[in-house]
């Protein structure tokens, strides 16, 4: 078959392949920092921190955050430049893809506080290399009618990633270096298929018009919307290692992180057909905002469930339900945005303000965190996040211009 990928032909919708291929690529960019910043940092940290790894850990995220915010937007709008030139996107995520690698190289050897706080920045402004023109590839190459079905094959990514991390917690005969070698290979073989492609940009079909007051108005609240849910993801993927080391303080570090892992595995692989038959659904009936609603209610429900509950089991139960609801609505919400963006020439830049959606929680969460939760005690933290999840997608109801 030759490299270029083509529509199937009469009623331009891309290939069941293409659609699978980019999937694999949003994989491995997920692979590219979920196991970093979920287990191997705060692990790191324990051991260069001791007893003030709380503070650092959330100094070092901060710091991350704010290098991802701005990196996201720079490589967005270079990618668009880049696309406007004839060169398409593609050179920029195998730029990323490398530089990466590296910034793994620079992780492994900090052996001080100040020094992987350094690493992290690196790190973050490697990563949103390979991230933000790829989202934009998603914007430009497939059309509307199929964004739900590939909205929910982009939920495959966190089990993947997170069974990874697992097993790289599990493998201790790897060791950091050796870890870290594996996930530059696995971020490599997940998106070269995508890098061998060509591409082809779709056209949008005649949409209705709306006054430009009210597409900027409905963007905002998609943005807000998707903010406030990702808040929760954030604090529980930053945090959810010490959240449930505070319910069983007497347990080692390791134990735990080999629990926590297994259980981000499962939890994360459970929306995948959730997501998947959702966005199918979606792309039929043309509407999104019941599917975004039911799955914020279901993930703040998870919420309650780790707010209240007292033992691993409870809690492990709430995590599973918030992470298949929250899933869902993250993963449809990611084509349901791609629908109102005004402008095809910025879909780069634009996708990469949409993307602080994703950093600024790096931001807040940790405040919220440190203002709301204790190494023995998250209940507080866990219900505010349950009402955030919740008003998010509540808001989506106020958006006028998509179904």
């Amino acid at each position: 078959m030759s490299a270029t990928l083509t529509d199937a032909a009469t009623n331009g919708s891309k290939s069941k392949r293409f659609l699978l291929i980019f999937a694999l690529a949003n994989i491995g960019g997920v692979i590219g920092y979920l196991p970093l910043l979920t287990l191997l940092l705060p692990l790191k940290i324990e051991e260069l921190a001791a007893g003030a790894h709380f503070g650092v850990f959330t100094a070092t995220i901060i710091l991350g955050a704010i290098v991802a915010s701005i990196a996201n937007i720079l490589f967005g709008w270079i990618s668009d430049r880049s696309v406007a030139r004839g060169r398409g996107r593609r050179f920029w995520v195998a730029g990323g893809v490398i530089a990466t690698a590296l910034s793994y190289a620079v992780v492994a050897f900090a052996y001080s506080p100040m020094q992987i706080m350094i690493a992290i920045a690196l790190f973050q402004f490697a990563i949103n290399m390979l991230l933000a023109p790829l989202f934009a590839i998603m914007a430009d190459e497939i059309p509307d009618h199929q964004k739900g079905v590939t909205s929910g094959l982009l939920a495959l990514a966190n089990p993947v990633a997170s069974g990874l991390s697992s097993l790289l917690i599990a493998m201790a005969i790897f060791g950091e270096s050796g870890r870290f070698v594996l996930l530059g290979i696995a971020v490599a073989v997940c998106t070269i298929p995508l890098l061998s492609t060509r591409p082809q940009v779709v056209t949008k079909r005649p949409t209705p018009m709306i006054r430009p007051h009210v597409a900027h108005r409905d963007l905002a609240i998609a943005w807000g919307s998707r903010m406030a849910v990702q808040v929760a993801g954030n604090v529980l993927g930053l945090y959810l290692l010490y959240y449930f080391e505070s319910l069983a303080p007497a347990t080692g570090h390791d134990d735990i992180a080999v629990r926590v892992g297994r259980l981000m595995a499962v939890g994360y692989t459970l929306p995948i057909p959730v997501a998947v038959i959702a966005g199918r659904m979606s792309d039929r009936v043309g509407r999104r905002k019941p599917f975004l609603l039911a799955a914020a209610v279901i993930a703040a429900s998870g919420l309650v469930a780790m707010a209240i509950g007292g033992d691993w089991w409870v809690s492990a139960a709430g995590f599973a339900l918030y992470a298949v609801g929250s899933a869902v609505f993250l993963a449809l919400h990611a084509g349901y945005v791609m629908q109102l963006l005004p402008n095809p020439r910025r879909h780069g830049r634009d996708l990469g303000l949409i993307n602080l959606t994703n950093t600024l929680p790096a931001l807040i969460g940790p405040m919220l965190a440190w203002l709301l939760a204790t190494p023995s005690n998250f209940g507080g933290l866990m219900m505010i996040l349950a009402a955030l999840t919740l008003g998010g997608g509540i808001a989506i109801l106020a958006i006028h211009g998509d179904p």
